[in-house]
């Protein structure tokens, strides 16, 4: 199944996709599916009287939680991740008429969820707006010669939400003056520099920033002069 070394999650009773053909201990049955272990043999879901429930597989989390909620009995379902070297939650094994319930009640409030989801991403895009607004705002009050067009677009590429840019680190959202530089020099780089074809063609990444060094310089020291740039 695993190394000894390495412990499911203790969530209740658990359910083993193997990663080794295994057969049942009792019947003899097999490859298995799914196996549970009893006293460190494998049990088929029959054998272990598990063999009426139905799988559910994860990504649905409001469905899941309600139809282990409407079983009497249920059982989370792990595979163990090689590369990873731990356990992974794979889905839920519930009765089916409880999940037939859970179906109905999520059917149910869906029009409900599919509102408050609506409204969730207003408030984030209305969120990231603002964020990505004064992103730029900082940027031309540290770089007065930016154009106004190109501050936006440094920041709106910087403030993407999940993209891990700088300007979604800690630093960034604080709006930090060395956060704020670095998304800026970042963006001569690849715009307004050789940069990107020095990589393409096989530059190391370090020989070709130190080619590009005072052609950023320039730009920036260009867009650090008290006098705005046109657009």
């Amino acid at each position: 199944m695993a190394p000894p070394s390495t412990t499911p999650p203790r969530t209740g009773l658990l359910v083993f996709q193997p990663v080794r053909r295994r057969h049942c201990a009792e019947c003899r049955r097999g490859p298995l599916p799914l196996l549970v272990l009893e006293d460190g043999a494998p049990r088929c879901l029959d054998c272990a009287d598990l063999g009426h429930l139905v799988f559910l597989a994860r990504g649905d989390t409001a469905l899941t939680r309600r139809s282990r909620e409407e079983s009497a009995l249920s059982a989370v379902v792990v595979r163990f991740n090689r590369r990873k070297g731990r356990y992974e939650r794979q889905g839920v094994l519930v009765e089916e008429a409880g999940l037939v319930r859970a179906e109905e009640r999520c059917l149910a409030d869906a029009e409900a969820r599919s509102r408050r989801r609506s409204r969730d991403a207003r408030r984030r895009a209305a969120e990231d707006t603002r964020f990505a607004e004064a992103f730029a705002a900082e940027i031309r009050r540290l770089f007065p010669g930016c154009p106004e067009e190109r501050a936006g677009a440094i920041a709106a590429h910087a403030s993407v939400r999940g993209s891990g840019r700088v300007g979604r680190s800690a630093a960034g959202r604080a709006l930090s003056e060395g956060a704020v530089i670095s998304a800026v020099v970042a963006s001569v780089r690849h715009v307004d520099t050789p940069y990107d074809q020095l990589l393409m063609s096989g530059v190391p990444r370090h020989e070709a920033r130190r080619r590009i060094a005072a052609l950023v310089e320039t730009v920036i020291g260009g867009w650090r002069s008290a006098e705005p740039a046109p657009d």
